[in-house]
């Protein structure tokens, strides 16, 4: 009696009865976690630059290796979020904890490996890049990796932990854990680039110096915050050293399509920037910029994203499906009416923008603010599919979302666009047309899921 209602009490107080104070309660804090990487590695491009081209090319180079390794831990990050949400949307917190505790046995295994792989095989990973570079770029490189692997335990750990905590739907303690680390990172990248107040002048290695250091206080923060009993989840040293096949192999099937997603996702944006490349250099330049932009409204767009799978993950385990649908309708015009102000603030301050990052250089600026029209355009395809995305991930129609990335990824923004930007000759305006067609495709395909109900009935 006294257990069943333990769980009626947690899953009251986890579902909430309002969708759209808890629609704001838990993405509000998610943009804020996400966009502060975002913002901070723009900081960190921006010092780095300061010393050098052949600097800025090799950490942003080595930057781009660390990201990708990041994505193929994303099956268990996902994979546990998921499972978590329902075991904590039906009461079931030992279960919760269990969940964590085993994702967490893969994150640190997988984190030491990662850390021997970018200090023993810097070099050879480097060679692999077939991109123009000078022998100064790739050891800035290879200095900012290998500098960053001491650390790697910590900090690949602690992404696998906060990721976990975010998707469980704390985001308010992702994002003070986030906010800390990015603000410690924001202190020390300076002083250890640049020996200001009496700090050693690092460079390259002082700014890795400086991420190592915050990711590492990080996870300190994160270990005492699972180990305090202030979070929902509590990480028990038992379930950390106690590995079950089923849950790991529940964990993987949860989580596998969603890192081929992302994975698929990151050679889309690949063959478009190479496509970009082959434009010329405004072009490369302008195309750039706008990435630079999407980066930051990607995560306004992830952390929206985060809430509804979140939310979906806990009305299902209370099985409130009703409710589900619900707060996926509020939820979706919410993040309406924010991506209809974005638009608008790109097409009034297009010009102004694109100055920012490339001052003078009129030639860019024209191209940009004229393809900045279209990049408008397509935030609100975007904006309004991450946040189906994440009602059916939150829901587990993890196979369909990877498969509707795969095939239009490959049939729009690859195949069609290279028709239309090369045979055509409409250029980066033609790049950015056919990506905001790939948008709307996926955003009407995963509505038509959506709508259609099955969702309501997967098991994860």
């Amino acid at each position: 009696m006294a257990d069943s209602g333990l769980k009626t009490a947690i899953s009251t107080e986890v579902v909430g009865s309002s969708p759209l104070k808890n629609v704001l309660k838990i993405s509000l804090p998610a943009v804020a976690d996400l966009c502060s990487q975002t913002l901070m590695w723009t900081v960190e491009a921006i010092l780095v630059g300061q010393l050098s081209a052949s600097a800025f090319a090799g950490v942003a180079m080595a930057t781009q290796i660390v990201i990708l390794f990041f994505t193929l831990i994303l099956t268990f990050v996902v994979g546990s979020s998921l499972i978590i949400s329902r075991h904590i949307g039906a009461g079931e917190r030992w279960e919760a904890n269990h969940i964590l505790g085993q994702a967490m046995m893969i994150g640190l295994g997988v984190a030491f490996l990662f850390s021997i792989i970018w200090y023993s095989g810097a070099v050879h990973l480097f060679r692999l890049i077939r991109q123009e570079g000078t022998p100064e770029a790739r050891m800035a490189g290879v200095t900012y990796l290998r500098t960053v692997a001491l650390f790697g335990p910590f900090a690949v750990t602690n992404f696998v932990a906060v990721g976990i905590i975010r998707g469980a739907g704390e985001t308010h303690h992702s994002m003070m854990i986030n906010l800390f680390v990015n603000g410690l990172n924001l202190v020390l990248a300076p002083l250890l680039i640049f020996g200001l107040f009496g700090f050693p002048r690092l460079e390259v290695r002082g700014a890795a110096l400086a991420v190592g250091i915050a990711h590492s206080c990080g996870f300190l923060v994160t270990l005492w915050l699972l180990r305090s009993r202030r979070s929902m989840l509590f990480l028990s040293f038992r379930e950390l050293t106690t590995p079950r096949m089923a849950s790991l192999n529940r964990l993987f099937n949860a989580g596998f399509p969603t890192t081929v997603e992302q994975l698929a996702t990151a050679v889309i944006q690949f063959v478009m920037m190479g496509y970009a490349a082959r434009l010329g250099v405004a072009a490369l330049a302008a195309h750039g910029i706008l990435l630079r932009i999407q980066a930051v409204l990607s995560m306004v767009y992830m952390g929206f994203s985060v809430g509804a799978m979140t939310l979906m993950g806990r009305n299902l385990g209370a099985s409130d499906r009703q409710l589900a649908e619900r707060t996926a309708y509020i939820a979706n015009s919410v993040v309406a009416v924010v991506v209809m102000g974005i638009v608008a603030s790109l097409v009034l301050f297009s010009s102004d923008i694109v100055r920012l990052f490339v001052g003078k250089n009129q030639h860019v600026v024209t191209l940009g603010a004229r393809v900045l029209y279209i990049f408008a355009l397509v935030q609100i395809p975007k904006a309004l599919d991450s946040v189906i995305v994440g009602h059916l991930r939150g829901a587990g129609d993890l196979r369909w979302l990877m498969w509707i990335v795969i095939v239009t990824g490959i049939s729009i923004d690859m195949a069609i666009n290279y028709v239309v930007v090369f045979t055509l000759g409409l250029g980066l305006l033609g790049l950015w047309a056919i990506h905001t067609l790939g948008e709307t495709a996926r955003l009407m395909l995963n509505v038509w899921r959506f709508r259609g109900g099955h969702w309501k009935f997967i098991d994860i």
